[in-house]
């Protein structure tokens, strides 16, 4: 009987059907027992013992990939096993980005082949159409794919780690509704589906994934005047349509007062739906939700875009350059304008503290700090 190789061992084979001289070294075992190799191949015996000696470096080393191991296989492996705890919309939202802008420039190019200078070309490309934000998300899925195939022997370095992201297209700035464009859209959400909702995202601040996720178990259109002290109408802002339903940040979960031309929205609204379940019959199914489709089910986020568009574009405004969440842009805007301390308005977003505030929203907040000048002029009042 043969003696079985020991781990490790290679040799110099001529192949005759392919005219080629194969270097081969054994890497291991699988769990059947059946040898696993890695090969190369050469048109001279002198090259094959020269690619021999590269495998049996690479075998020291600790390297044991499959020399046609891509940027592409990395990238998919990363996706399909390297996001475990990651919501369906975050694996969905890398896996375009991924078919979208890694696999086309650099999927095809051997993992151990790849070097920084491939990189940094793939990023200067890439520059002309994404934005600095988006450069630096496609540039960390790359590199935590390879750091992944690094970890598990299937390449040595994680050549990212060298490459820097450069300057993107600048990103499509968020705005803010005017008081006269804000106005001009409460007008024209009358008598639509969206009139409601766009009057309590208009009017509170909340985010477009809270809206949708809003039940009535959790909207109080009374209140208890009686209390002490008094309790307004209010919504609880408790839950959203991320995975698990949970809000962005523990600051999310808030309860928010209700203005008075919200509460006479919503109770337009609840006539309105209770009619809808009526026509629906069996077709109606009870979610509970506040904003819901004709038959009670959850919206989708491009069916309010589309709905709140047609408002925008009645309203007079190009529809293409408006989106829901710039409902929550113009809430901080109208606040701020309107001399609501930067403080109060942060509470009332859910942030934790007011740098997520002044970051996100610096455009609509009111840029002149006057107190200090309006003190000087009553204290040095000529």
């Amino acid at each position: 009987m043969a003696k079985q190789r020991s781990n490790g061992d290679g040799g110099l084979f001529w192949e005759e059907s392919r005219q080629r001289w194969r270097a081969e070294v054994t890497i291991g075992y699988t769990p059947a027992g059946k040898r696993r190799t890695r090969r190369a191949y050469a048109k001279t015996k002198t090259e094959a013992k020269n690619k021999l000696k590269e495998l049996f470096k690479d075998l020291e080393e600790g390297i044991t990939e499959d020399r046609k191991y891509t940027v592409a296989h990395a990238v998919r492996d990363f996706l399909a096993y390297g996001l475990p705890r990651r919501s369906t919309g975050t694996v969905d939202k890398l896996t375009n980005l991924a078919n979208t802008h890694i696999i086309p420039g650099l999927g095809a190019r051997k993992l151990r082949e790849l070097t920084a200078d491939d990189v940094d070309r793939w990023l200067a490309d890439r520059a002309k159409v994404l934005s600095t934000r988006s450069l630096r998300e496609v540039l960390s899925l790359l590199r935590r794919s390879i750091e992944r195939a690094q970890k598990r022997e299937k390449v040595r370095r994680n050549v990212v780690l060298l490459c820097e992201v450069p300057e993107g297209r600048a990103g499509r700035p968020s705005k803010s509704l005017t008081f006269e464009q804000a106005e001009a859209v409460l007008r024209a959400a009358e008598g639509t589906p969206m009139r409601a909702y766009v009057v309590v995202s208009l009017l509170t601040g909340a985010r477009t994934e809270e809206m949708r996720a809003l039940t009535w178990s959790h909207v109080d259109l009374v209140g208890r005047p009686d209390a002490n002290p008094p309790i307004p109408p209010h919504m609880m802002v408790w839950r959203s349509v991320r995975e698990h339903g949970d809000t962005k940040t523990r600051k999310s979960r808030r309860s928010l007062a209700l203005p008075k031309r919200c509460v006479e929205a919503l109770r337009a609204h609840q006539v309105k739906q209770d009619y809808m379940r009526t026509l629906a019959r069996g077709r109606w199914q009870e979610t509970g939700l506040v904003f819901s489709s004709a038959v009670g089910t959850e919206l989708d986020a491009a069916n309010v875009r589309r709905a709140f568009r047609k408002v925008v574009e009645k309203a007079g405004l190009e529809a293409k350059d408006w989106t829901p969440r710039e409902l929550r842009h113009s809430f901080v805007s109208l606040l701020s304008d309107s001399g609501v301390p930067i403080e109060q308005i942060s509470r009332l977003m859910g942030h934790n503290g007011t740098a997520v505030t002044e970051l996100v929203y610096r455009h609509q907040l009111r840029p002149v700090i006057e107190h200090g000048a309006e003190a000087m002029d009553r204290i040095f009042a000529s």
